[in-house]
């Protein structure tokens, strides 16, 4: 990897963030369940590491701030419109990988 400065890591980082973030914009029907079951994360899990990535640089930002800068709008506007209700297969592979 070529030896880079913290100012080309960061605008990196944040373009590779902001991929991301669009990539799942445009996978609404990839479902937070299904993402914690494969990858043990989720859009709620990006919008907390957002929302304490801010606090650790002493910027204040709420919870449902965070989650509106991860789902592109209101959280729970997103659930009404895209969320599925998780099937008892997918509760079982949740709680499985849990244990």
């Amino acid at each position: 990897m070529a030896d880079l400065t913290p100012e080309q890591q960061d605008k990196l980082d944040a373009a590779a963030f902001r991929r991301l973030l669009s990539h799942l914009d445009k996978r609404k029907d990839v479902q937070n369940i299904e993402l914690m079951i494969l990858a043990d994360f989720c859009r709620n899990c990006l919008g907390d590491w957002y929302r304490e990535a801010a606090e650790a640089d002493g910027i204040e930002i709420s919870k449902d701030a965070a989650r509106e800068r991860v789902y592109g709008m209101p959280y729970a506007e997103w659930k009404d419109k895209y969320q599925g209700e998780a099937t008892p297969e997918q509760m079982a592979a949740f709680k499985a990988r849990r244990s």
